[in-house]
């Protein structure tokens, strides 16, 4: 077969899959989400090893199959944006910044720790911290959506809080990697460049998304072209989630989720909505899910780093529920809510992995440290979608609508 049709026939079974996952663990009472992740674990390396099989030959495959879930990524986080109002968002910034910073402080330090007490060099522990505090907000964003509570005050904090996390974390891992360079001097100065990029970008993001975006996204919205306000839309999701990662030096996702935050004040905000979530759950979205998975092989596990990933699972789990809760109670949320909020904010997902990446890349940790983190990222991801819906049961039932009644029964 042709690189194409390998894709194709690839693509066809993944989607299909996740559909059918998310289909079946909604019928059990679960998320859908919780479902397309599991079905990504049984595709990948660590069951099925699909892109493996003698069928697929191109070695390109793999990666492109993973751009694709990049897009999935950014589609999501838009769409997470795009269902907040910046008033909720401004409201909560006290609960977020609390939560963001003690989600960062207290993962970072139980990390660190648990390093150490595994005789790992100070170097690789600090950096394990590192990847722990790290939050991929997606899967949490995707779980209150279905829920139908993103835009409670646990939800929109969340959101907020991520946004926090994620400046705290890439400024600590430009941090470290400028100090690991035998130049402390410019190790000194790239610090202080990045921290000025990162307030450039979003200045710039939020004064372009303030007066430009609404103008624009108006004018397109008349013009006679096939689905223009949704090719337009697409094209703005990419911008911001680029200039993100070039200039600021901050994750895609955030871009992204920004560029939905200021469209969502727009009047085409419904006509946005339509185009944008059928061409992200009917394509990318379940891309992305299964391809966290495919990313994934529970078989490199064996020995000490199944004993780290083991450890490394309960620090990553206490270490957000207790900071990032601790953070919210302190900004004013009830137990529960900050409770709910922590286990939010558990989730490393795609953020974690990417931390993790680099940490490989520059040779700041070895395989077993590198297979020990994957191994949490995928359980952090699984267990957030029911601890959720677990503790936002309450919520559920009150939104629940009321049975019909039959003609005649009595109110």
């Amino acid at each position: 077969m042709t690189p194409f049709l390998q894709l194709a026939l690839a693509l066809a079974v993944i989607i299909a899959a996740a559909k059918a996952g998310g289909y079946l663990s909604f019928r059990l009472g679960q998320p859908s989400v919780l479902g397309e992740l599991l079905v990504g674990i049984l595709l990948g390396p660590s069951v099925i090893n699909l892109l493996e099989l003698p069928y697929f030959t191109d070695t390109h495959l793999t990666e492109a199959v993973h751009q694709l879930a990049e897009l999935g990524v950014l589609l999501l986080m838009f769409l997470a944006g795009l269902d907040l109002h910046l008033e909720d968002l401004f409201h909560a910034k006290k609960v977020a910044a609390l939560a963001g910073v003690l989600g960062v402080v207290f993962p970072l330090l139980l990390g660190l720790g648990t390093g150490l007490l595994f005789s790992i060099d100070p170097g690789p522990a600090i950096f394990i911290g590192l990847v722990l505090s790290a939050t991929s907000v997606s899967i949490s964003a995707q779980t209150l959506m279905e829920l139908g509570v993103l835009r409670s005050r646990v939800g929109v904090s969340l959101l907020g809080a991520a946004v926090f996390d994620d400046i705290l974390v890439i400024l600590g891992l430009s941090i470290f990697t400028a100090l690991s360079s035998p130049d402390s001097g410019s190790g000194i100065w790239h610090i202080i460049r990045i921290t000025g990029s990162m307030i450039l970008y979003l200045t710039w993001a939020s004064a372009v998304g303030y007066w430009l975006l609404p103008r624009l996204s108006r004018r397109v919205g008349r013009l006679p072209v096939s689905q223009g306000l949704v090719a337009f839309t697409f094209v703005i999701i990419l911008i911001y989630g680029w200039t993100a990662e070039t200039f600021g030096h901050m994750a895609a996702i955030t871009g992204a989720f920004l560029a939905g935050l200021w469209l969502g004040r727009t009047p085409v905000k419904d006509r946005i909505h339509s185009g944008i979530s059928a061409l992200a759950y009917g394509v990318f979205v379940p891309i992305f899910f299964i391809n966290i998975g495919l990313s994934a092989n529970a078989r490199q596990l064996s020995g000490q780093s199944l004993l780290l990933m083991l450890a490394l699972i309960l620090v990553a789990i206490l270490g957000k529920v207790l900071g990032s809760g601790l953070g919210a109670w302190w900004g004013g949320l009830k137990r529960q809510e900050a409770l709910q909020l922590g286990v939010g904010m558990m989730s490393r997902g795609e953020v974690g992995l990417i931390v993790a990446a680099v940490g490989i890349t520059e040779g700041l940790i070895d395989q077993n440290i590198f297979a020990a983190i994957v191994g949490v990222v995928i359980v952090t991801t699984l267990l957030t979608p029911p601890l959720l819906r677990i503790l936002h049961s309450k919520e559920i039932e009150k939104t629940e609508p009321e049975p019909e009644r039959k003609e005649g029964e009595a109110v």
